[in-house]
């Protein structure tokens, strides 16, 4: 085959990686869609296949960029031509993203770098199927000590166990939490139960000294503060 032959046959996907390239380098990725970014992330996953039928299936599939990154593992292996090494792609970018967040506050006063805490919150837990229960733990100079998820719940309730919270707390010379929790309706609004329990660790945590400092609940749409509401 001649050399014009060969350019010829070459598929047309291999201009439209490099054009995609250079768009992603040369405007900070502003001007790609969301598919689009996806499909750039498949590119590792398929080297000689188009992936822009994969990218925008994925995006009708979970509803947006942001939810195929938030999925799981096996949520995405169910969607039709998505194997492994695709999977792996996806939830790197998503880990990468949240260590990214977490270094934000990491070795520094939590209560001085708070939009990082939210930001950090909401890339974990806006996008989550299920409700999770996470604490953030504080010493006595409001530096982090751990982030750590207590419990993992239904759609709609998670339970939360007091006893063992403090029990970590003191486990760990906490000298003060913040609680996190996500609404995966979307709706940060609390609800009775959220307020009991928070009322319930705030007691149970105050002849220890412990100071509970706020807790958030982490929508789609945004989040709330219990004690921006004056809950706490």
């Amino acid at each position: 085959m001649s050399e014009a032959g060969s350019k010829t046959d070459k598929p047309s996907y291999h201009g439209h990686r490099d054009r995609l390239r250079e768009r992603l380098l040369s405007r900070s990725g502003d001007s790609l869609a969301d598919y689009e970014v996806l499909e750039f992330l498949l590119f590792s996953a398929n080297s000689r296949g188009d992936t822009k039928p994969l990218a925008k299936r994925l995006i009708a599939e979970f509803g947006s960029l942001a939810k195929v990154l938030s999925a799981s593992p096996e949520e995405l292996a169910k969607v039709k031509g998505v194997g492994q090494t695709a999977v792996g792609s996806i939830k790197i970018v998503a880990e990468g993203a949240r260590r990214l967040a977490k270094e934000q506050i990491d070795d520094r006063p939590i209560l001085s770098s708070w939009q990082s805490v939210i930001d950090y919150c909401r890339i974990k837990l806006a996008h989550a199927s299920t409700e999770e229960f996470h604490l953030i733990f504080l010493d006595k100079r409001n530096r982090l000590i751990a982030i750590e998820q207590q419990q993992r719940g239904t759609v709609d309730h998670t339970p939360v166990y007091v006893r063992e919270i403090i029990k970590r707390s003191l486990e760990l010379s906490a000298s003060a939490l913040i609680l996190v929790h996500n609404h995966p309706s979307g709706d940060p609004s609390p609800s009775q139960g959220d307020i009991r329990m928070t009322k319930e660790i705030v007691d149970a945590a105050k002849p220890l000294s412990i100071e509970i400092h706020d807790h958030l609940i982490i929508g789609k749409s945004g989040h709330l503060s219990f004690r921006g509401e004056g809950l706490i």
